[in-house]
């Protein structure tokens, strides 16, 4: 398993940084619209759709509402994430009790988009951004940032949920997590700002409002994180699909950036870090 993990890592890590950093805006949109159109094909599983005509269907339904995504003002895309995103935080604090909200395959199907498409927006609206704190550094650098948030949130959970963990975060979703571990990937994620602005080269004040930015995207991370696996854990399945061999599928390693990038993007264009 870990020899698998290795070899899938080692194929798609070049593939992912071709496709932010070798890409124009376009090619950026459709590199990332395949990686969701794909991620949409496994939520169809999750809304309870096995055959393939129906999950297939949803993909393309998922692919026709990222191109009308496209035309609207990222801010309104970005603003309906933040509520959902706090809905699924509800979602998850009262589960099981909330799964007979996860009962019709619509709703399901619903919560789908608004994980995936969102997300789409708010990385193909940062990639065409303009960091206003500092022209001169290309927002690529920003798409990549949101992705070490997550990866930081990851390892630092990883290692104080091992070293720390008794009280489990969230039992009747994912038992394996603990308030210890979360806590680590918090603290974790709350130095990267301070490492990075530097070569950012912005002032201590807007060191600041990227520490706020990264914190609160690095809280939103876990809520999509736990949100996957809410619905996994209603339809009975371990992993959203086998499409990346050690790591299951497109959907289990990008739960987490799903919710971290409305936010941080809306929070960045609401305090004028960015403009889209």
């Amino acid at each position: 398993m870990l020899k698998q993990r290795v070899v899938t890592a080692l194929i798609i890590a070049p593939l992912f940084l071709v496709g932010v950093f070798a890409t124009n805006i376009l090619g950026f949109a459709l590199f990332l619209g395949g990686i969701v159109t794909v991620g949409a094909w496994e939520w169809a599983r999750i809304a309870g759709w096995n055959d393939q005509l129906p999950r297939v269907s949803f993909a393309i339904a998922t692919a026709v509402c990222l191109v009308l995504a496209w035309h609207l003002p990222a801010m309104v895309v970005l603003g309906v994430a933040l509520v959902w995103w706090m809905f699924a935080f509800y979602l998850i604090l009262q589960f099981p009790s909330s799964s007979s909200i996860w009962q019709p395959v619509w709703l399901r199907c619903l919560a789908g988009l608004l994980v995936l498409v969102p997300a789409w927006k708010a990385l193909v609206s940062l990639r065409a951004g303009v960091m206003q704190v500092n022209p001169e550094i290309s927002t690529v650098w920003l798409v990549l940032y949101i992705f070490l948030i997550v990866w930081a949130a990851d390892i630092g959970a990883y290692f104080a949920g091992k070293t720390f963990g008794r009280r489990k975060l969230a039992p009747a979703v994912s038992p394996g997590k603990s308030v210890e571990g979360a806590l680590g990937g918090l603290v974790a994620v709350s130095v990267l700002p301070f490492v990075v602005a530097p070569l950012l080269q912005i002032s201590p004040s807007q060191t600041g409002v990227l520490w706020m930015m990264t914190l609160s995207a690095a809280i939103f991370s876990i809520v999509g994180d736990l949100l996957e696996s809410l619905g996994k854990r209603v339809v009975g399945i371990k992993d959203s699909s086998q499409i990346l061999p050690g790591h299951g599928g497109i959907l289990d390693r990008i739960d987490s950036v799903t919710a971290a990038a409305p936010i941080f993007v809306l929070l960045a264009l609401a305090t004028g870090w960015i403009h889209s």
